[in-house]
C-alpha cells in the first residue's frame, strides 16, 4: 500500500521508460503525484505513461536526451506548461557501464557516458533548480548515483567517475539551495534487477546467482520498486530534515 505522500505535487522522472525509472514513475503516481515520464525511448515511455493513466493517475510522456541542454530546458518547460509547476525531480537517466581498462580507454564511449551520466545530471539540476527558485516554495531533487560512486570497480572508469561526480553534484546543490528550502539528495542503488543489469551480466559473462552473492548481503538482486521507495521517501516531506546525503540501497554491499 502506498500513502498519498506526493498528493498535489508534480514530479519529473528521467530515464522513466524502463527499470528503476519506470518503477519510480509508477510508484510516484500511486503516491498522488502528477508524473512526467521523460526518456529517449518513446515507445516504452508512452507505455509507462499510459499504464499510469489506466490506473487512475496523471502522467504524460516527454522525449528528452538529458545530454542536451535544449532538451532538458524544454522538458522542464513542458512540465510547467502542462501542470503549472514543478515540485520533485528524480534524475535517474544513465547509460550502461563501460567495459574496458583505462589503458584501453575509448574516448568516444567515455565522452557519451560522461555526457549523459554526469553532465546530463548537472543540466537537469540547472533547469530544475531554476524553476523551483522562480516559483518559490522549495522542492526536492533526488539524483540516482550508484554503489560505483563509493566502491569503484575495474574496467568501467567512465561510469565510476560519473557516479562519483553525481554524489559531488548532490552535495554542492544541497549547499547552495538549502537556505532556499530546496532539498537535494542522492540514492546509491546496489545490484538491481533491471534491463541495464541484465545487459551487464550478459556483457561480462557473469553467473547471476554467484554475482548476487558478491554484491548483496541478502544474496539476491534488488527490485526496481525497492529503489523507487527510497526515492519516494527522499522526495516527500517525510524526509523534510534530510539534504546533501546519499541513501545507500545496496543490501549492505558498501558496508563491507
Amino acid at each position: 500500500m502506498t500513502f498519498p505522500v506526493l498528493e498535489g505535487k508534480t514530479a519529473i522522472v528521467t530515464g522513466a521508460a524502463k527499470g528503476m525509472g519506470a518503477a519510480t514513475a509508477l510508484l510516484f503516481a500511486e503516491a498522488g503525484a502528477k508524473v512526467v515520464v521523460a526518456d529517449l525511448d518513446e515507445e516504452s515511455g508512452r507505455r509507462v505513461a499510459t499504464e499510469i493513466e489506466a490506473a487512475g493517475g496523471t502522467a504524460f510522456f516527454h522525449r528528452a536526451d538529458i545530454a542536451s541542454a535544449a532538451d532538458v530546458e524544454a522538458m522542464v518547460a513542458a512540465t510547467v506548461e502542462r501542470f503549472g509547476r514543478l515540485d520533485v525531480a528524480i534524475n535517474n537517466a544513465a547509460l550502461t557501464p563501460d567495459d574496458k581498462p583505462l589503458d584501453e580507454l575509448d574516448e568516444t564511449s567515455w565522452n557519451r557516458l560522461i555526457a549523459v551520466d554526469l553532465t546530463g545530471t548537472a543540466l537537469c539540476l540547472k533547469y530544475e533548480l531554476r524553476q523551483l527558485l522562480a516559483q518559490g516554495g522549495g522542492g526536492s531533487i533526488v539524483n540516482i548515483s550508484s554503489v560505483s560512486g563509493f566502491r569503484p570497480q575495474p574496467n568501467n572508469a567512465a561510469y565510476v567517475a560519473a557516479k562519483h561526480g553525481v554524489v559531488g553534484l548532490t552535495k554542492v546543490a544541497a549547499m547552495e539551495n538549502g537556505g532556499r528550502g530546496i532539498r537535494v539528495n542522492s540514492v546509491a542503488p546496489g545490484a538491481v534487477d533491471t534491463p541495464m543489469l541484465r545487459g551487464a551480466l550478459e556483457q561480462f559473462g557473469f553467473d547471476e546467482h554467484e554475482y548476487a552473492k558478491q554484491l548483496s548481503l541478502l544474496e539476491r538482486f534488488g527490485e526496481a520498486r525497492e529503489i523507487a521507495q527510497a526515492s519516494l521517501w527522499l522526495a516527500s516531506d517525510l524526509s523534510s530534515y534530510v539534504t546533501g546525503t546519499t541513501l545507500h540501497v545496496d543490501a549492505g554491499y558498501t558496508s563491507r
